[in-house]
């Protein structure tokens, strides 16, 4: 019985992250927000550090003020990831 749970548990994490998007581009006003969503699903191994549940899913206030607390949070927190705006924040080329 626990073989067969520890597998079904198995089946459900690895299909979570076979099927989450590997790179997320994150429109912002100025400059642009590229987030390795499926590097931080494999180190975190907790959806809900973002999201609401532990099935992940889209998170409802996600936007600049989201992203500045919980982010730069978690990145001084761990002393770990981009720190500093140009870590996150590349400009755009403009095209002329």
């Amino acid at each position: 019985m626990r073989t067969i749970l520890f597998t079904a548990v198995a089946i459900v994490i690895s299909s979570s992250i076979v099927f989450a998007a590997d790179v997320m581009e994150l429109p912002t006003t100025k400059n642009s927000v590229t987030f390795p969503h499926k590097r931080h699903q494999l180190k975190l191994a907790d959806c809900t550090k973002c999201h609401e549940s532990s099935k992940g899913g889209k998170i409802a206030n996600l936007g600049k003020e989201w992203a500045h607390k919980h982010c730069r949070e978690c990145h001084h927190e761990l002393k770990k990831g981009p720190q500093a705006c140009r870590d996150c924040h590349k400009k755009i080329a403009t095209k002329k």
